[in-house]
């Protein structure tokens, strides 16, 4: 029975691999974080565009994907990892405070809390990616309540990756999360404030025109730009779109308008860096490193040189 559904959760992910140009390169088995048997997918583009890049998909042996709700929502998840693919470094994404960063090492699916507490956990990892040496990263810890998951159409990978990852960065928009050369991992609550049941949707961070703008800006000169060799990025990426609280439509048409101020090369729904871009450098390096610095604790002083009234 088990290699039945198995077989049959091969045949409906590579159907809708298929749908957004996807292939399924190579299946294994693996384990989840409570020992649970998973199966795991290497996924890449059919046609060239990828260069040889390639995602990881994984979910639980025993998932059913023959739910209509759930087979659509896969496949729409994997027409944004298609787009994503041809990124130059597709694992990469900016945070509004201008740090560069890539995910990894998440270990799919959810797994219940070992604690006690009444909460799903996923483990992952985020790295700094500015091109530099010095391994600063961030090992977390995403917590979904019970209440949360039930507006969740599954605890799996394809359903819940965009959230989380959003969820991480908003973590380190309000300076929540540390990066560091080693260390213990780190809490990231995704709570039901991040979701909205009157609008039925996710919502991160209010943001105006001028916010979207410069994270585009952003966006653009570290992954086109310092990480990508000025390759182009998706700017129409609807993770992008969520985490900034707007539309794809909308991130594309304000980087139409920077298109013509010469800032970026828009190639349909992907732009890539301008020399005009890249002589910004120092005002994003400034950026990042007050990003940075806003992560890391801050203590009393006059309480570090024991003048506190204790």
């Amino acid at each position: 029975m088990a290699n039945e559904r198995k077989s049959s959760l091969v045949s409906s992910l590579e159907a809708a691999a298929a749908k957004a140009g996807l292939a399924i390169a190579a299946v294994t088995q693996g384990k989840s974080f409570d020992g649970r048997s998973t199966a795991i997918f290497e996924l890449g583009l059919t046609a060239k565009e990828a260069g040889g890049r390639s995602l990881k998909l994984e979910v639980s042996d025993a998932f059913n994907l023959d739910k209509p709700d759930l087979l659509h929502e896969l496949e729409a998840h994997l027409a944004g990892e298609a787009k994503r693919l041809r990124n130059p470094r597709p694992e990469c994404c900016v945070t509004l405070g201008g740090l560069p960063v890539a995910f990894g090492r998440f270990e799919w699916p959810f797994h219940r809390s070992t604690s006690g507490a009444d909460t799903y956990i996923v483990h992952g990892e985020m790295h700094l990616a500015d091109g530099g040496a010095h391994h600063l990263h961030a090992r977390v810890a995403a917590s979904v309540t019970l209440t949360f998951a039930e507006i969740v159409p599954a605890m799996e990978q394809p359903y819940a990756e965009t959230f989380v990852y959003n969820a991480v960065r908003k973590t380190v928009d309000m300076g929540q999360l540390e990066f560091l050369k080693s260390g213990n991992r780190q809490p990231v609550p995704v709570t039901t404030r991040y979701y909205s049941r009157w609008q039925n949707k996710f919502i991160f961070t209010d943001t105006d025109d001028a916010e979207r703008l410069r994270y585009l800006l952003s966006k653009v000169y570290w992954l086109s730009g310092v990480l990508g060799g000025s390759q182009p990025v998706w700017i129409a990426d609807p993770r992008d779109a969520q985490y900034l609280n707007t539309t794809e439509a909308d991130l594309l048409r304000m980087a139409g308008d920077e298109a013509s101020q010469g800032l970026m090369r828009l190639e349909g729904e992907f732009a890539a860096a301008t020399p005009a871009l890249m002589a910004r450098a120092a005002e994003y390096q400034r950026a990042l490193e007050a990003s940075l610095d806003f992560t890391k604790p801050k203590f009393n002083e006059e309480m570090r040189a024991g003048h506190a009234n204790m």
